[in-house]
C-alpha cells in the first residue's frame, strides 16, 4: 500500500435508472434489469431519458438553478451527490482546498433563436445585417456565457465551494478518459490530496442529438441491446442522459479523516488510434495487455456505444483476453463524456460489493460466477479516443 494510492471515496451518478450509487446498484443488480426509453419525444430516434428529479436538494437557490442550462443543473446536482456520499459537502475547510476537473461539451443551443434565423433568412439577402440583428436582440449575455464549458465547474465551485484548482476537458468519450486519467495522475504525484472529477450529458435536445446523426451515427426506429445494434436501422449509437462524479482522495487524505473507501484507481490507458488506417482490434488489444491481471475471467465493465465498427472491435478484443462483459450502454444509453466516469463508477461498486452485475443482454453477455476483486472500466469513442482503467480492491 502506498499513502498516494488513488481512492475512490465518493460517487454521485444520475442516468434514466435513477438517482445515486444505491439506487443504481440496486437497479442494476435486478434479475432482469430494464432499461427506461423514450420512443415519442424526438422520433424516430430513441433517448434513456432523466429520471424525475428535485433540484433544490443539492441546489437551494433558485436563483442559481434558473441560470444553469441542464446539463449545468445535472453537472451540479451530481456533483453534490458525490461530495455528500464522500462526507465532505458540509466540510468547507475540505471543500475550499479541493481541486477540480471536469469533461464538458459546448452547452446547449437555444433551438428558438435558431429557428427565428432561419425563417428569417427565407425573406432577406441580408444576412450579415439579419445576425447583428439577432445578436443584439435576441441573445443575452447569461445565455451566450451559457456556451461556454467550463460553467459546469464554475457552477459547482459557486454552489458547492469547491474552490481548488479547476480544469476542464473536451472532446466527448475522450474528454472524461482524460478527466479521470488526468485526476489519477495528480494524486499519485502527490499535487491534489482529494478531488472531485466528472461529467454530465443532456441528451433531451434537438441540437445534442442532430451532432451524432449528422456523422450518421444514431439507431433510428427501434431500440435493441449495444450488442445487437442492427446496420440496417442506422449508425447504432442510442443516447442518454445522465451524469457521473467521482470524489478521488489519496490513501493517506482518506484514512486521516477515516474514510472507507469503494475502490482504488489502478493504471489507465488512452489511446487515439489512427481507425481507417489500422485494426482497432489490435491497438485495443496492445492497450489491455498492461491492464490486465493473472485472475481470470476478469470483469468488465464496457461504455461501447454501440457504433458498429468501435464496438464490434471492442468486444472481440475483450472476449480475446478471457473478459466477461457488461454492456450498461444497453441500459443508460450513451452518455458521452460522462460515459468513462459512470463506467469506472459501476466497476467500483462491484468492487466493493464484491459481486459481479447480472447479464444486461443474456443473450450476448455470459454468466460471471465469482467475486471480482477487480474490474475494468473502458470507454472506447464512437468516433475517436479509447479509453481503459482497472479498478481494485482498496
Amino acid at each position: 500500500m502506498n499513502p498516494t494510492d488513488v481512492l475512490i471515496t465518493g460517487i454521485g451518478v444520475v442516468s434514466s435508472l435513477g438517482l445515486g450509487a444505491d439506487a443504481h446498484w440496486q437497479a442494476l443488480t435486478r434479475r432482469e434489469p430494464m432499461p427506461a426509453l423514450d420512443l415519442e419525444r424526438f422520433s424516430p430516434y430513441i433517448v434513456h431519458p432523466l429520471p424525475e428529479i428535485d433540484w433544490s436538494t443539492q441546489i437551494p437557490k433558485r436563483g442559481d438553478q434558473r441560470q444553469m442550462e441542464t446539463w449545468q443543473r445535472l453537472g451540479t446536482y451530481t456533483g453534490g451527490l458525490a461530495l455528500e456520499d464522500a462526507g465532505i459537502k458540509d466540510d468547507e475547510a475540505l471543500c475550499a482546498s479541493m481541486d477540480m476537473i471536469i469533461a464538458a461539451g459546448g452547452g446547449e443551443r437555444d433551438v428558438a433563436v435558431d429557428q427565428a434565423i432561419l425563417d428569417a433568412s427565407l425573406t432577406r439577402n441580408d444576412n450579415d445585417v439579419l445576425l447583428n440583428e439577432k445578436l443584439t436582440t435576441e441573445l443575452r449575455p447569461t445565455l451566450f456565457l451559457a456556451q461556454l464549458s467550463n460553467l459546469l465547474a464554475g457552477n459547482i465551485s459557486i454552489v458547492h465551494k469547491v474552490t481548488g484548482s479547476s480544469r476542464t476537458f473536451m472532446g466527448e468519450d475522450g474528454a472524461g478518459v482524460s478527466a479521470i486519467e488526468t485526476a489519477a495522475a495528480r494524486i499519485r504525484s502527490g499535487q491534489s490530496a482529494h478531488l472531485l472529477v466528472g461529467a454530465a450529458f443532456q441528451t433531451e435536445h434537438p441540437d445534442m442529438l442532430l451532432a451524432y446523426e449528422l456523422g450518421g451515427y444514431l439507431q433510428r426506429e427501434k431500440w435493441s441491446p449495444v450488442w445487437q445494434r442492427n446496420k440496417d436501422l442506422g449508425g447504432g449509437v442510442i443516447t442518454g442522459s445522465g451524469a457521473a462524479f467521482l470524489v478521488l482522495e489519496s490513501r493517506e487524505h482518506a484514512e486521516k479523516r477515516g474514510r472507507t473507501p469503494y475502490a482504488a484507481i489502478g493504471p489507465v490507458a488512452s489511446g487515439r488510434a489512427r481507425r481507417k488506417d489500422t485494426d482497432l482490434q489490435k491497438d485495443l488489444a496492445a492497450m489491455l495487455a498492461p491492464l490486465q491481471q493473472d485472475v481470470r475471467p476478469v470483469l468488465a465493465i464496457s461504455g461501447a456505444s454501440g457504433a458498429h465498427a468501435p464496438t464490434a472491435a471492442e468486444r472481440a478484443a475483450l472476449e480475446s483476453a478471457g473478459a466477461v462483459v457488461r454492456g450498461f450502454n444497453t441500459l443508460t444509453g450513451h452518455l458521452k463524456e460522462a460515459q468513462f466516469p459512470f463506467a469506472v463508477a459501476l466497476a467500483a461498486l462491484a468492487v466493493r460489493h464484491g459481486q459481479a452485475y447480472p447479464a444486461f443482454d443474456p443473450s450476448s453477455e455470459k454468466p460471471f460466477e465469482s467475486a471480482p476483486k477487480a474490474a475494468l472500466a473502458t470507454a472506447i469513442g464512437y468516433d475517436c479516443f479509447e479509453g481503459m482503467g482497472l479498478i481494485v480492491e482498496a
